[in-house]
């Protein structure tokens, strides 16, 4: 099919055809397409959406209205062999990467939609200009998502919020959990996320642990330090920094932890996939940047505050610092000025 004609695909598609997405990994980029999948169920509810992504990020689109099934991808040949049975109509390649575009062209799809110039991009049939290309600019991730459908035949409009959904079993978990350690129904508390994949966006400690005692000092409420299952040296280290009402949570299950930040008052942390599941679950966000780019990846239509200090040097990869001996971006982020963002956005959502 040629590009000219790809406006076309969307509106031609049956009444109740499905469409398969497949977006593999990346915990922030799967939120973050869910703005796209709203709008094309707003706009054609008749259409079903099958997301494919790895068992660990299911959680994600656990109870999203817009989302028909979630399928799982395990290993590559089974998983393969299922989506060719399915024979859908449409497959859009929102990942990039090699398993995805061989994934793409195992559908046997008719109509196989992928961004120009990314790898393996000839196993696509209909090929759509990059986000860039297409908006002549830097835009946020959840545009970038949402532009493949409307090169497809989504009528451009308004972007929605990106959307996580708390299941109750995981919210009656969470609720046991924290009366266990002493937060009981109705006690406000704020999740604290201090753990980031580069030490460009990682903020200090230590910083993080005086914003908690002022945040239970001055605003009344707990802070729960929410810690990954691979941040265990990290763990070992707020258990000294973090005193008084504290609690410190490690390894909680996506599912919970989805349910642990849609009851918060206030989340703050990092450039990390935790943020964005906060800001979908429509909890206030303060967000920390260091070497990553807001303009990308800032919270997407939600309350929120962006904290970052400018570098000339900022935006980088961030895998190291590569104009000082340390990542000055984030280590001269001050604690004063994420109070005054934390402070800002309490009063602004009802204190």
């Amino acid at each position: 099919m040629r590009a000219s004609n790809a406006a076309e695909i969307l509106p031609r598609l049956a009444q109740g055809a499905e469409v398969l997405l497949i977006r593999l990994r990346s915990l922030g980029d799967i939120v973050l397409t869910t703005p796209a999948l709203e709008a094309l169920h707003a706009w054609r509810p008749d259409l079903r959406t099958v997301v494919a992504v790895e068992p660990a990020y299911a959680a994600v689109l656990e109870g999203n209205p817009s989302v028909g099934e979630v399928f799982l991808v395990g290993r590559f040949l089974p998983a393969a062999a299922r989506l060719a049975r399915r024979r859908f109509p449409v497959t859009l390649n929102q990942h990039g990467g090699p398993t995805s575009a061989l994934l793409t062209a195992a559908t046997l799809s008719p109509v196989r939609v992928a961004w120009q110039r990314t790898q393996f991009s000839f196993l696509a049939n209909v090929l759509v200009s990059r986000p860039k290309v297409y908006f002549g600019r830097r835009v946020h991730t959840a545009e970038q998502r949402i532009s493949q459908f409307w090169q497809v035949g989504l009528p451009r409009g308004p972007v929605p919020p990106a959307r996580v959904y708390p299941q109750p079993d995981a919210l009656a978990a969470v609720s046991a959990m924290l009366v266990g350690r002493g937060i009981g129904p109705g006690r406000p508390y704020v999740v604290l996320q201090p753990g980031a994949a580069f030490a460009s966006r990682r903020w200090a400690l230590g910083n993080f642990a005086q914003l908690a005692d002022w945040l239970a000092g001055e605003w009344g409420l707990v802070p729960v330090v929410l810690l990954g299952p691979r941040e265990r040296e990290l763990g070992a280290e707020a258990r000294k920094l973090f005193g008084g009402p504290a609690v410190i949570v490690e390894g909680l299950a996506l599912r919970r932890m989805i349910a642990l930040v849609s009851q918060a008052r206030l989340f703050v942390g990092q450039d990390t996939g935790p943020t964005h599941v906060a800001a979908a679950a429509g909890c206030p966000v303060v967000d920390i940047f260091g070497s990553s780019n807001p303009v990308y990846w800032g919270p997407w239509a939600t309350p929120s505050r962006i904290v970052l200090n400018e570098f000339p040097c900022r935006p980088c990869r961030g895998d190291r610092c590569y104009a000082f001996e340390e990542p000055r971006c984030i280590l001269s982020v001050t604690i004063d000025q994420v109070k005054q963002a934390c402070r800002e956005l309490l009063l602004e959502t009802g204190g």
